[in-house]
């Protein structure tokens, strides 16, 4: 087995995405893997646990054994077509098992036996996720890195569309990054956040970039944590401060966090049953700031929210929720942003209206491009 091809160039399988078949168990692939992987594992979890305990409990041949046994006869021949009918489909594609060791070794040898030669990944998951973590270390520490803060409702996600160095940290979370930020369908893992955030930046340093702009947040993203050498470069960063008037913010949170967000509940949920789902997730996303708020102006907000819900379910308007928006910007969230920024005001780098800090970015975007071209 160990004559068979390896793939070593773990570079090029994510500058490339390159196909992966991911022969672990499904709960070690849930756990984390890698955009371009499917599973398909040799065991499922159940028999990859009972050949853990027989490990453990008798050694490595034994285990070997009992794995060859649960994985036999009809069940090897048919998970052999899965193995087979996706190759045929991405013939490009490599395996990997958790450190390269016997399970893509074996599921190498079997395709080989069927006349079906693939390489297997040297070193496994193990290597490729280190491999990105050094790739994430590098970036971190090597780019020159800008951050845009604003007041909540800013439309700081909004403007950074605009931002030829932009990175989308909210986009990677599948999360707005605040109390009201969740996002029906859920979050990806820990780890599947880190590889794909990973992934954007080693290709986009392969491209030449070495400049990225980035929205201001907290360490965790929802339940998503930024890597910690990112987040510390993020928090050294200079800053550019965007200027927005509270009624154009309100006005923003309402389209984004009500109007918007309610359409996405709709299209995943249909409305019957999204509609209880909604009114209950801004419902726990007030009542998660309570302790800060204190209770009577939790139960202040939380009557006026219910007023607007009730007015959404029955007309469709959404107007009367700029009500407990514009309370809670002026009694919690500006405030907050107010002492945050005055803590760092010495970062402060650029600060103006939307269109003035587009217009920066685009100058330094610009000044960029051409000191490459210069040096060519």
């Amino acid at each position: 087995m160990s004559a068979l091809p390896q793939a070593t160039d773990l570079a090029r399988i994510f500058l490339e995405d390159v196909p992966l078949i991911d022969l672990r168990a499904p709960i070690e692939f849930k756990d984390g893997a890698f955009p371009s992987a499917i599973n398909l594992p040799l065991m499922t979890d159940g028999e990859r646990a009972q050949v853990g305990t027989c490990f453990k409990q008798q050694g490595q041949a034994a285990a070997i054994a009992l794995g060859h046994q649960l994985v036999g006869g009809d069940v090897r021949a048919e998970r052999m077509e899965g193995w087979l009918a996706h190759l045929r489909q991405q013939p490009d594609a490599l395996l990997y098992c958790f450190r390269g060791g016997l399970r893509s070794q074996t599921v190498q040898q079997w395709l080989a036996d069927a006349g079906v030669t693939r390489p297997r990944v040297a070193g496994g998951y193990k290597e490729l996720r280190r491999f990105l973590m050094d790739t994430q270390d590098k970036a971190s520490a090597e780019c020159h890195w800008t951050v845009l803060t604003g007041m909540t409702g800013s439309g700081k996600t909004h403007m950074l569309e605009q931002v030829a160095q932009a990175v989308d940290l909210e986009g990677h979370a599948h999360h707005r990054g605040s109390s009201f930020g969740q996002l029906p369908g859920g979050q990806p893992s820990n780890i599947n956040f880190e590889n794909k955030l990973t992934i954007e930046l080693l290709k986009r340093r392969h491209l030449g970039e070495s400049a990225f702009v980035v929205e201001d947040e907290s360490r965790l993203i929802g339940r998503c944590a930024l890597p910690l050498n990112l987040y510390e470069a993020m928090c050294q960063a200079p800053l550019v401060v965007v200027d927005v008037p509270q009624e154009e913010r309100a006005e923003q949170i309402r389209i984004d966090y009500v109007q918007d967000l309610w359409q996405r509940y709709q299209e995943m949920y249909g409305a019957e049953e999204g509609w209880p789902l909604f009114a209950a997730y801004l419902t726990e996303a007030l009542a998660r700031l309570k302790r800060r708020l204190g209770d009577k102006d939790h139960r202040e907000l939380d009557a006026l929210m219910q007023a607007a819900l009730a007015e959404q379910a029955r007309s469709g308007n959404t107007e009367l929720h700029l009500a407990w928006i514009r309370l809670l910007l002026t009694r919690y969230y500006d405030p907050m942003y107010l002492y945050q920024l005055d803590n760092k005001r010495e970062r402060v780098h650029f600060r103006g209206d939307k269109q003035a800090c587009l217009a920066f970015f685009a100058e330094q975007h610009a000044n960029k491009a051409n000191q490459k071209s210069s040096t060519c």
